[in-house]
């Protein structure tokens, strides 16, 4: 396999930061309480509330590198 045709690794080019915190939300642990709140403030119903008569506003959001690795095209 030639140069050009090997697959390249770019995650020592990112400028990351670092930090000693730990990455865990415990989502599966936080979720629950999450939703009793917006329930016990009737969140959902507010937003609903806010923007009636306003445009729609649609989020196409696929999977992460939905089409392969990262590439110049996912910029």
């Amino acid at each position: 396999m030639s140069e050009d045709n090997k697959i390249k690794d770019y995650r020592e080019t990112l400028l990351l930061p670092r930090t000693n915190l730990p990455m865990k939300a415990k989502l599966p642990e936080n979720e629950p309480n999450f939703i009793k709140f917006w329930k016990k403030r009737d969140i959902y119903k507010k937003i609903r509330k806010t923007s009636k008569g306003k445009d729609k506003f649609i989020l196409h959001d696929g999977p992460p590198y939905a089409n392969g690795n990262v590439h110049l095209g996912t910029a």
